[in-house]
């Protein structure tokens, strides 16, 4: 078996050093690792943002010309992979604010009002703020409300309309 080569390079403004292993890979916040796939016979390839204790990506990766030992990786295939787990992530916080905020707007009186639902999803004690905003986004009424209260545009008014009370 071939030993995996190495380059390692330390930035000058940086404290974590550049690896270029044939199998491992770290740089710029990233570091992706071939490893063996456990549900074949094939190979995977993980990538972690630093800090993370899980890979923000894992998908196969290709065999080298041997059809035993995996393809090396290389920089074009690092930043391609880096710019795709990178794009998961950013989803997945989309996904995560989408689920934790709603938002409807509704006329009240001569005015237009926006009223938004943030939920905190705190461990001990989740809940959620309930704000209403005037048409020139200023803040006119706070609440906070359960984590699973349901934002409708009927609750919205019927708020409006009882002052921004309970």
């Amino acid at each position: 078996m071939q030993e995996d080569q190495a380059t390692t390079e330390v930035h000058e403004d940086e404290a974590n050093p550049r690896i270029q292993e044939d199998r491992l890979w770290h740089d710029d916040g990233w570091t992706a690792r071939v490893i063996k796939n456990e549900d074949d016979e094939g190979w995977a390839v993980a990538m972690i943002k630093d800090g993370e204790a899980e890979p923000a990506l894992v998908g196969p990766w290709t065999m080298g010309r041997d059809k035993k030992n995996p393809k090396p990786l290389d920089a074009a295939a690092f930043s391609t992979l880096v710019k795709t787990a990178s794009e998961v992530l950013r989803r997945h916080e989309q996904q995560l604010h989408a689920s934790l905020h709603k938002s409807i707007n509704i006329s009240h009186g001569d005015d237009y009002l926006t009223v938004n639902l943030d939920i905190v999803p705190d461990e001990d004690d989740p809940y959620a703020l309930l704000t209403a905003l005037d048409g020139n986004g200023e803040q006119i009424a706070q609440m906070r409300v359960a984590p699973n209260f349901k934002l409708t545009r009927q609750s919205a008014i019927t708020w409006a309309e009882g002052g921004f009370r309970r």
